[in-house]
């Protein structure tokens, strides 16, 4: 059974920064492209951000670059997303996927998502 878990997310204030984590189990984690989106309430989710499983090649939306970098341990089966310079705008859920295309909505696996949110 696949499992994703994200934790890392919180409240933090404009200008902070948050490290979110996304550990995996139930496959071979270094053979699979990872990815973070977000998800606002009555949106649907958007991208933020992927890495390939082979030579860890990142690729980011436009609000992210610059901001966010992702990066993955594949010793610890886990990925990361690193946000910096947060805004209220950043406010969402954060989820991790595994198993899809470069910014593709279809994703095979997903987590239940955690939570951020940012004040001005």
């Amino acid at each position: 059974q696949v499992q994703l878990v994200e934790s890392g997310g919180g409240l933090v204030q404009a200008g902070d920064s948050l490290r979110l984590s996304c550990a995996v189990s139930g496959l071979t984690f270094s053979r699979y492209p990872m990815a973070w989106f977000r998800q606002t309430p009555g949106q649907e989710r958007v991208p933020v951000a992927h890495i390939f499983g082979g030579d860890g090649s990142t690729s980011y939306v436009d609000f992210a670059k610059g901001r966010f970098t992702i990066t993955r341990d594949n010793a610890k089966n886990t990925v990361y997303l690193q946000m910096n310079s947060l805004t209220p705008a950043d406010t969402a859920v954060y989820l991790c996927a595994a198993s899809g295309a470069v910014f593709s909505l279809n994703w095979r696996y997903w987590g239940q998502g955690t939570q951020v949110t940012v004040s001005s």
